[in-house]
């Protein structure tokens, strides 16, 4: 087994505490169906989310499904000036069988714009001529 980084992203509809906890949850939901991730498997959780949102942990959420044993950090994102607001990441590193190639992550809802390259696949991004990165910049400016 290898571990491999998962990403994926929800945009919450306000700043309150309910709102990012059933968003959060229904984001790591979503990664855990679609890569037959169990709590166990998670070596470690990152969380981060837009300077507007303040409200609450999202690591919470996780830890209400039971992860209390997963190492987990929040975050703040940059305040880039156009990037999308109410926006919680997540990087999840997990043991996996699956190749690099094979991960599915989770861009839900309006954040399929910040990673159309992960979003609409779930596959990693092929690299281009341009030196890019994982951060690389698209849909406008948006990361």
């Amino acid at each position: 087994m290898a571990v491999r980084g998962i990403r994926g992203a929800v945009r919450v509809a306000a700043n309150d505490r309910r709102e990012i906890f059933r968003r959060t949850q229904e984001l790591l939901r979503a990664i855990v169906a679609a890569n037959a991730v169990r709590p166990d498997d998670v070596a470690a959780a990152f969380f981060t989310m837009t300077p507007d949102l303040t409200a609450d942990f999202p690591a919470y959420a996780a830890r209400d499904m039971g992860w209390t044993a997963v190492p987990m950090m929040c975050a703040s994102e940059l305040a880039v000036p156009g990037s999308m607001d109410r926006v919680v990441r997540v990087m999840l590193l997990v043991d996996t069988k699956l190749a690099p190639g094979r991960i599915r992550h989770q861009y839900l809802g309006e954040t399929s714009c910040l990673r159309p390259d992960l979003a609409r696949t779930g596959r990693r991004p092929r690299r281009s001529s341009r030196s890019s990165s994982s951060t690389s910049r698209s849909a406008g400016g948006k990361r």
